[in-house]
């Protein structure tokens, strides 16, 4: 494995605060894993920790409303740079009372945020060293009305001498002969919430990724290691009963091409859930469409499966999912998905011998526990997950146009079609500050044909063509080993995967 390891001392020197660390934010989000990272890690997996470990309904369509916001914005916010609520006595400046108390009542608050990181390693087939980002978290509500912003300037330097995204967003480079002999990659990131809350419904506007179902790594309809993207969405819940609807704006080529001016790809999306006791039950439809615009599909009691039908076969393409979740003990989840991509017929389903039949399936358990040593918490758990997708998913019948993607990645599992991949993870964090995990991956892709987003086939032939399911394929296994400190206003990580994807990433973050 080839890694440059020559870094500054400085780069590791951390300083630890003893007090605790806060991050407020209206929504529980997926997680940040290639950029615009805070103080915590891996803050969607304490999520479902403890939905493992609590009594209420479990819902699992994110980013979803975090009830405790307004709550308890005072006491997480009020060492914010920036501070202002009209109900508590807080000036912008964080001195003296407000000159009145009014309502509706209005807080808002700001932060300084970024850091340093190092990536390196075969699998990126480059050093990014040293890259630094920096910006604003600014967050806070109004009334009804909540808001979050991570916005940041990235700074790179790369050991390429072709320099690629290592996140899959755009990159601009600077040629030296434009910047007096100082070559460097820059680019800007952003996520965004901007929401309507009305007791029973939510209407938010972002920039994010959605995630639903039950699982973590492999959820196969929408997955939250997917790239960002623009959207909307109409959160709506009665009593046990949760509908979300769902818009989101795609873009088909990177997205520095020209094409996405002329193309353009887009999704709407439903996720009905039934919890109920231990159990939820849910159901996720999605429709794709290729310059073909129809806003009618975000109406929630819109079946999109069956207004497909409606619209031309080669300028749309849908899904259909159904979940399970089952929480025992107050300590475990058992949960499954299985995604159906298309089919000609049920009995060419089972018989599963050609192209038609594209599905995938996944199931996993989530396992949680809270230990108290002495005055100490430790939140501990495992998670193991198994998911086959077979050839052909996410894709269409002509390349670049419907696919199940954006900007070239699948919006389900990132492993993509003719694929199966075991993931086993232990973790454990604590005194919400030290957090420690284990990953190990068996990864199995296909070769042949059937086996990437954009690989077609006519549709006169598809029950000519057969199957075969990870043909050439060879098991691919890695270790990550993950540890991070999230102080108060400090973070550091550090971690490494070994034997495949070969790779070290390093950051330093700051949050002021």
């Amino acid at each position: 494995m080839k890694i440059h390891l020559s870094l500054p001392f400085t780069f590791f020197a951390v300083t630890l605060f003893s007090l605790s660390a806060f991050a407020a934010s209206p929504v529980h989000g997926p997680e940040n894993v290639r950029n615009l990272r805070l103080l915590e890690n891996s803050p969607l997996l304490f999520e479902l920790h403890h939905v493992t470990m609590g009594e209420g309904r479990q819902f699992f369509a994110y980013p979803r409303r975090d009830t405790t916001f307004r709550k308890n914005f005072v006491e997480s916010e009020k060492n914010a740079l920036l501070y202002y609520d009209n109900a508590n006595g807080a000036s912008i400046s964080g001195h003296g009372r407000a000159d009145s108390v009014s309502q509706p009542r209005i807080a808002v608050a700001m932060s300084l945020v970024g850091g340093i990181d190092y990536r390196g390693g075969e699998a990126l087939g480059d050093t990014v060293w040293p890259a630094i980002d920096g910006g604003m978290y600014l967050r806070g509500f109004a009334d009804s009305v909540d808001f979050v912003l991570d916005a940041r300037i990235y700074d790179e330097g790369h050991s390429a001498d072709k320099p690629q995204s290592f996140d899959g967003e755009f990159l601009e480079v600077q040629k030296e002969e434009n910047n007096s002999g100082l070559e460097y990659t820059s680019y800007a990131r952003y996520r965004t919430h901007i929401a309507l809350n009305y007791d029973w419904l939510r209407l938010d506007f972002g920039r994010d990724v959605m995630h639903w179902g039950p699982g973590y790594y492999n959820n196969l309809s929408l997955n939250q290691f997917a790239l960002p993207y623009n959207m909307l969405t109409l959160d709506m819940q009665f009593g046990p009963l949760r509908v979300v609807s769902f818009y989101g704006d795609l873009r088909i080529y990177s997205s520095m091409s020209m094409k996405n001016k002329d193309e353009n790809r887009n999704i709407f999306g439903h996720r009905y859930e039934l919890a109920v006791g231990n159990a939820t039950f849910g159901i996720s439809e999605l429709q794709i469409q290729y310059d073909n615009l129809k806003p009618w599909l975000f109406v929630a009691t819109v079946p999109l499966f069956m207004e497909k039908g409606n619209y031309s076969e080669d300028s749309n393409n849908g899904s259909l999912a159904f979940d399970f979740n089952y929480r025992l003990f107050n300590s475990l989840r058992f949960y499954t998905e299985f995604y159906l991509d298309d089919m000609e017929s049920p009995v060419s389903l089972v018989k599963n011998d050609n192209i038609e039949a594209k599905w995938a399936w996944m199931a996993g358990m989530h396992g949680a526990h809270d230990f108290k040593i002495k005055s100490h918490l430790l939140e501990s758990g495992f998670i193991a997950e198994y998911a086959r997708i077979e050839p052909y998913v996410y894709s269409h019948f002509h390349a670049n146009t419907a696919q199940m993607a954006h900007l070239g990645r699948p919006l389900g599992s990132q492993a993509g079609p003719n694929s199966q991949t075991v993931d086993a993870t232990v973790y454990g964090r604590l005194d919400h500050r030290v957090f420690a995990s284990l990953r190990n991956t068996w990864f199995w892709k296909g070769t042949d044909y059937g086996s990437a987003v954009n690989d077609t086939t006519p549709r006169r032939d598809h029950m000519k063509i057969h199957k075969k399911f990870l043909d050439g394929a060879k098991m691919q296994y890695s270790l990550t080993p993950s540890v991070s400190y999230e102080g108060q206003y400090v973070f550091f990580l550090g971690e490494i995967t070994l034997f495949n994807d070969e790779k070290v990433y390093l950051r330093t973050g700051f949050k002021w």
